[in-house]
């Protein structure tokens, strides 16, 4: 059974570890990787990775993307979303330690965010309207 909106957007702002997939070009299945991403119900997602990545230069060349997130507990439950990219920036350090908080133990935060500033490269902030959704929830069948 499909989810309401606000159900679908509820379970988005969850911190689900996401399936992002952009189109790869001619010959290729999409590429397929996981992510942490960021969401607030009514508003545009966004997630952060390398400038150079192959990830990157795929989305750009896109111009949008999907991410699937799901969940086997206490019922399968899926979401998945599809946009444009509306803009990317620099990451900042407070971006990647909000996106850090979300996922990691409060214990965590401060030594990801200072080995992922230091080792992970020049950074951007990808930010995508959602604009097609599918969901739903097969415990209500």
């Amino acid at each position: 059974m499909a989810l309401t909106r606000e159900e679908r957007e509820e379970f988005l702002a969850e911190p689900h570890i996401a399936a992002l997939a952009v189109d790869a070009g001619a010959g290729r299945a999409p590429l397929t990787v996981p992510i942490w991403y960021q969401y607030e119900p009514g508003g545009d997602l966004w997630i952060m990775t390398g400038l150079d990545s192959r990830k990157n230069e795929l989305i750009q060349a896109a111009g949008r993307l999907s991410l699937l997130v799901d969940r086997t507990e206490p019922t399968i439950r899926y979401v998945s979303v599809e946009g444009p990219v509306i803009s990317t920036v620099p990451a900042t350090l407070e971006r990647l330690r909000e996106l850090a908080a979300r996922y990691l133990p409060a214990e965590k935060v401060d030594g990801y965010v200072d080995f992922a500033w230091k080792n992970h490269g020049e950074q951007v902030v990808v930010h995508v309207r959602p604009e097609r959704w599918v969901s739903s929830d097969l415990g209500r069948v």
